[in-house]
């Protein structure tokens, strides 16, 4: 068997981490990629390494990957019950893994979040919506790279269009109508992305009317004529836009940061929209945070290398490198 690593990287896309190892390996970290797709782990057997990263995504769903999810949950919760350390561990994957989670924290932390109504069956959530106002998101409660949302007019609407896609109620039976706010189209959401506690970067998204705003170049190219590798159907719109937002007000910038300590998130990405009356509704919590070069190249680095910084720093931390980074 090889000597044992420093830090073992949990992941499932094909794709996304593939910077994050090239930067591993620039750096010499003594690292093992753990692929969730295909994966076994023995309940009794040491930890490999004394760091692990988690990077699996709720979405992994929608790639085929439906296994990846429960086998990474619990072999994240075997680790730390067995002394390893997991950045961005079971705790932040289960709020990753929950809107509704998402949502009460938001509401305990007295941070304006968007109203939901959970539910598993229409005829139950027809006695709770009547308090959310139409039009309204359909969201799934597992969701991942705006899998399956649709916005939705009427319970009769919706009633239609679960008859007619009853896929929408993967991965686990449960979805959210949630509150819907207008917002200026060419303004866009806000997404703050976090590291080690600290602000990384800011950006704007402009959609045009797409859900998917995975910040991964892979499924958003920078290029208009870039093609797409993503697994989540594109709406026939402009591809979606992202911009530096080195303006970020500050109060936004402390709310993102208490919901990142408060959820036990080492690394991600906080989502805002700005309504017309100028009120800020912070809607998302990603712990797998899918970084653009392009964006932190305007703020003059590369957001990969910072991540490795903060790996390296966590291994030296505790004193557990044998190899210098």
């Amino acid at each position: 068997m090889s000597r044992s690593p420093d830090l073992v990287v949990l992941y499932e896309h094909p794709a996304w981490q593939e910077p994050l190892f090239q930067a591993l390996e620039r750096r010499g970290v003594a690292f093992e990629r753990f692929d969730l797709k295909r994966a076994a782990f023995a309940d009794h057997a040491a930890p490999r390494a004394p760091l692990y990263f988690n990077q699996a995504s709720p979405s992994a769903y929608v790639r085929g990957n439906h296994r990846a999810v429960p086998l990474a949950h619990a072999f994240m919760r075997t680790l730390e019950l067995s002394g390893a350390r997991v950045l961005n561990g079971s705790q932040a994957f289960a709020l990753e893994l929950s809107k509704s989670a998402q949502a009460a924290l938001l509401h305990r932390l007295g941070i304006p979040c968007p109203r939901s109504v959970v539910f598993n069956d229409v005829g139950a959530l027809a006695q709770s919506a009547s308090a959310l106002p139409f039009p309204a998101l359909l969201k799934p409660e597992q969701g991942g790279s705006g899998a399956r949302m649709h916005l939705i007019e009427s319970l009769d609407q919706l009633e239609r269009l679960l008859e007619a896609q009853p896929d929408l109620w993967l991965p686990d039976n449960l979805l959210l109508l949630q509150e819907y706010f207008p917002t200026d189209p060419a303004r866009g959401i806000v997404r703050m992305e976090f590291l080690g506690g600290r602000l990384l970067y800011a950006m704007r998204v402009v959609s045009h009317g797409r859900f998917n705003l995975c910040p991964a170049p892979v499924c958003n190219p920078d290029s208009p004529d870039g093609v797409s590798a993503c697994e989540i159907p594109a709406a026939p719109a402009k591809p979606v836009e992202f911009y530096p937002y080195p303006e970020v007000p500050a109060e936004a910038v402390e709310m993102g940061r208490r919901i990142m300590e408060a959820g036990g998130l080492d690394v991600g990405g906080i989502e805002y929209l700005e309504t017309g009356d100028g009120r800020r509704i912070f809607y998302d919590i990603n712990a797998n945070s899918n970084l653009r070069p392009s964006i932190a190249a305007a703020f003059g680095f590369d957001p990969f290398e910072r991540v490795v910084d903060f790996l390296v720093e966590q291994i030296r931390g505790q004193g557990l490198s044998r190899r210098s980074a």
